[in-house]
C-alpha cells in the first residue's frame, strides 16, 4: 500500500492508482500509521474524488465514487446521479469502440471479417438504434457484403 501512497504524492493525477489505494483502504483492516481509524472513509472520499477529476470524468471513477457514496455515505441520490453518468460515458464508448471494429474489419474485407462486422453491427444497431456513426459503419460493412457476394444485391430481393 505504500508503494501506492508514494505514487499519488508523485503522480496525483494518475487514476489508476487512485482508485486502487482507495480501494487498498476499503478493504484495509490494519489502517496506515499515518491515517487513523476515523479519517480513512474520508481519506477515501477524496481519493475517488480526485481519479473523478484526474480522468476528466471517466466512468470507472464515477462509478467507483457512486459505489463509495451509496455504500458508505447513504447518499442515494448523489450515487445514482453519478452511476447514470457513468453508465452514459460507458456506453459512448462502447459505441465508438464498436463503430471501429465494424470499420476495421469492413477494411480487412475478407469473408471472415466482413461476417463478424454484419454480426457485430446488427448486435450495435438494436443497442444505438439512434447512432449514426453505427449506422454508417454498418452501412458501408452491407454494401462491401453485397459486393463480396455475401449478401443479396437490395435490387435481388
Amino acid at each position: 500500500m505504500r508503494l501506492h501512497q508514494e505514487l499519488v504524492e508523485a503522480c496525483p493525477a494518475f487514476t489508476p492508482n487512485l482508485l486502487e489505494l482507495a480501494r487498498l483502504l476499503r478493504l484495509d483492516d490494519d489502517p496506515p500509521p499515518d491515517v487513523s481509524g476515523e479519517a480513512i472513509l474520508p481519506e477515501i472520499r477524496r481519493l475517488l474524488e480526485q481519479s473523478v477529476q484526474a480522468s476528466g470524468r471517466s466512468a470507472p471513477a464515477l462509478v467507483e465514487l457512486a459505489y463509495f457514496l451509496d455504500t458508505f455515505e447513504d447518499s442515494p441520490p448523489d450515487a445514482e446521479t453519478l452511476f447514470e453518468e457513468g453508465a452514459r460515458k460507458a456506453l459512448k464508448t462502447l459505441e465508438e469502440a464498436w463503430a471501429g471494429l465494424i470499420s476495421f474489419w469492413s477494411s480487412k474485407r475478407t469473408r471472415e471479417t466482413l461476417i463478424k462486422a454484419l454480426q457485430l453491427g446488427e448486435m450495435a444497431e438494436k443497442l444505438f438504434p439512434e447512432s449514426e456513426l453505427i449506422g454508417h459503419e454498418l452501412r458501408f460493412a452491407r454494401e462491401l457484403a453485397v459486393t463480396d457476394g455475401l449478401l443479396p444485391s437490395p435490387e435481388d430481393s
